[in-house]
């Protein structure tokens, strides 16, 4: 019965999140969403419009270009499985949008899977009517780590 409550309790929560977001953030966070599916699914044609062609992409072993991140997507080198997204915050700077996401990735690395906390934060900017990610940074947290909103 405690499981259901808060289920309920984390439903509603989320739920106010989500309604109380303008329409700017709304479509940044489902942008952000699909990025991540788009990742897993090693969907390389919907990510290259949508990374900058100078963007920067910063990773524990190392940071590269978009080229090189579509490269390591796209041949599985890094396979990013699942992103459960735990948590997220998005602030707007006019046509600039910063989004951070507490995620659980699970990805298949060198011949492993392994799983890893992360905050991550991705920069957006408005390109006429498409947004562009011009940074994608992954910052190693522990699993109780809190974005401050």
């Amino acid at each position: 019965m405690k499981r259901h409550l808060f289920l309920i309790a984390l439903l509603l929560f989320s739920a106010s999140t989500v309604f109380s977001q303008s329409a700017t953030e709304k479509e940044v966070y489902e942008l952000s969403m699909n990025k991540w599916k788009w990742m897993a699914d090693k969907d390389i044609a919907k990510l290259t419009p949508l990374f900058h062609p100078e963007a920067k992409f910063v990773h524990m072993s190392g940071t590269w270009t978009t080229e090189r991140e579509l490269e390591i997507i796209e041949t599985g080198s890094i396979w990013y499985k699942n992103a459960a997204v735990h948590d997220t915050a998005i602030e707007l700077f006019g046509n600039t949008a910063v989004v951070w996401n507490r995620i659980t990735l699970t990805a298949h690395v060198r011949g492993n899977d392994v799983e890893n906390e992360f905050t991550v934060t991705e920069v957006y900017q408005k390109e006429g009517s498409e947004w562009k990610m011009l940074a994608l940074t992954f910052s190693s947290v522990r699993d109780t780590h809190e974005i401050e909103k």
